[in-house]
């Protein structure tokens, strides 16, 4: 068999049953299977292989192998996954944001484009490295260790109820070589000091909606990360309402929000004590972050 049936055999199963970017996904499992990058997967597309046999990006590389070594076990096993909507991150285990790389599991939300506007927001409102940061519900850590890394800040700490997503934080802070400090609380339960800036990217799925969500946020994204409550804004009323106790005078608050919850959370944060409330869109045009200061006391 050639690299490119192989290839094709995976996206075929994946198109017939109607898997979004069947090409993309079955590519990608691919390159995973056999530890190549893009690069050297193109190289050796009309390569004659056998399982395993693909050891490197040169040509050279390629090595006769007459039994099965195991990566088209483990290419087909990606490929069932993701015929069942387990996500792709899960399948391969870690997924890019910001440009850099991170662990992810059952057990947190997966990192998305979405939340890119949310941090590329604050590296450009807050220029300032010797700042403090806040990171609510961190899960994987994605948006707390991508500030501390592209944004130099000084303190940066990150919060999370689940004693596992702290876990991959941690793991995922030292895969990027930073240094974050983190925290096991039920948002401001546990938190000492104060910061300058919070940040949060909170549950905020109607309860009712979830069950709408595809199979690959519905069924294999953590519940706790989804749902925001009847109206999908508990925890934006908890947060605008506690943080005080934690966020300095003058500081800001940015929130990722669903794209119709702009009016209902600025409400919420005028209601608090915050000026001069923003919203800023993402790449689709739709409203994704919403921030705002805090009032002097």
């Amino acid at each position: 068999m050639k690299v490119r049936e192989l290839l094709n055999e995976g996206t075929g199963k994946l198109e017939a049953a109607g898997i979004d970017n069947a090409a993309y996904d079955a590519r990608i499992i691919l390159e995973d299977a056999y530890g190549l990058d893009a690069a050297g997967l193109l190289m050796n597309l009309n390569r004659d292989i056998c399982p395993g046999a693909l050891g490197g990006t040169e040509p050279s590389d390629i090595r006769e192998c007459p039994g099965d070594c195991g990566a088209i076990s483990t290419f087909n096993m990606g490929i069932n996954m993701r015929l069942r909507h387990v996500p792709l991150q899960h399948i391969i285990g870690h997924t890019g944001f910001m440009g850099l790389d991170f662990k992810v599991s059952r057990d947190v939300l997966i990192p998305r484009q979405d939340t890119e506007t949310l941090v590329e927001t604050v590296l450009d409102r807050e220029k300032d490295p010797a700042i403090s940061i806040l990171d609510l519900c961190t899960g994987s850590g994605c948006i707390a260790v991508s500030l501390k890394k592209l944004g130099g800040y000084s303190q940066v700490a990150a919060s999370d109820l689940s004693d596992k997503a702290i876990g991959l934080a941690m793991r995922n802070a030292s895969i990027n070589d930073t240094e974050i400090r983190l925290i096991k609380s039920d948002l401001f339960k546990d938190i000492d000091g104060r910061f300058d800036v919070i940040v949060s990217n909170p549950p905020y799925i109607p309860a009712e909606e979830i069950e709408t969500l595809s199979p690959e946020v519905r069924d294999h994204d953590p519940r706790m990360a989804l749902d925001g409550g009847e109206d999908g804004l508990d925890i934006y009323r908890r947060i605008v309402s506690e943080c005080g106790d934690v966020l300095n005078a003058g500081g800001r608050l940015y929130m990722e929000i669903g794209f119709d919850q702009a009016a209902a959370v600025g409400g919420l944060m005028e209601k608090a004590g915050f000026r001069d409330i923003e919203v800023v869109k993402d790449l689709a045009g739709k409203d994704r972050v919403i921030f705002g200061t805090l009032t002097l006391k």
